[in-house]
């Protein structure tokens, strides 16, 4: 955050952006950004934007593409916080840090914005036959939709690669009843912030159900790595 603070600093005739100004680059790639989410993400020191005289914040090019990063890898990786800030902290250290599960990240550069498919592209995308789409959205493993996003690119791409080892869409059934178990162990955990109705409240909320989905996953990527290991000669 110091060197975003000294980059403020040294380029005061940076174009510097609103808040009303950065959601409006923003919100079409991630329409759940809010100003109270924006404040929110600098309480937790993730973003560091300067202040005018009358406490107004103020957004460089760097501030924005640095915000961009933290909400990509809170939406494709949902990262909790905390990790986010930690891999942020080690890139301005001058470090190449790996995110969790082995998935790269160079820096702010190198983002996009999330692919948009039609059923015939996500298909070609995956490497996958029409058919094994379809049996993914029967066994509701992808939600059917004229238009479909990296998230399902890479859950069918994985389904083509179990279906070589003989595992259908199918025998996955149980996944999205376990995915909604675990909803409602999240839920439950957020009922005392979900009472809150201010703004603040409900960005709180939000972090909240995202970490505690991350601690979930440790729990059950553990159990899978005991098990494999019972299969070892």
């Amino acid at each position: 955050m110091a060197r975003a603070a000294a980059a403020h600093e040294k380029s005061p005739n940076l174009a510097l952006l609103s808040i009303g100004q950065v959601l409006a680059r923003l919100t079409a790639e991630f329409p759940d950004l809010t100003p109270s989410k924006l404040r929110f993400l600098e309480e937790r020191q993730l973003i560091s934007p300067s202040r005018t005289e009358s406490g107004y914040r103020k957004f460089s090019p760097d501030d924005v593409e640095r915000l961009r990063l933290v909400l990509t890898m809170q939406r494709d990786n949902y990262l909790p916080l905390k990790v986010i800030k930690s891999y942020l902290d080690d890139l301005d250290a001058g470090r190449q840090p790996e995110l969790p599960g082995g998935a790269s990240v160079a820096g702010p550069s190198i983002l996009s914005s999330e692919r948009r498919l039609g059923r015939d592209e996500l298909v070609r995308a995956a490497g996958v036959s029409p058919q094994l789409l379809a049996d993914a959205v029967s066994a509701s493993l992808i939600t059917a939709s004229d238009v479909y996003g990296d998230d399902a690119l890479k859950v069918l791409t994985a389904l083509g690669e179990l279906k070589r080892s003989g595992i259908e869409p199918r025998h996955l059934r149980s996944f999205r009843a376990a995915a909604e178990r675990e909803l409602g162990l999240i839920e439950s955990a957020l009922i005392p912030v979900a009472r809150r109705k201010d703004a603040s409240s409900r960005a709180k909320a939000s972090e909240l159900a995202r970490e505690i989905a991350g601690q979930l996953e440790i729990v059950r990527g553990s159990l899978i790595r005991g098990a494999l290991s019972r299969l070892d000669p």
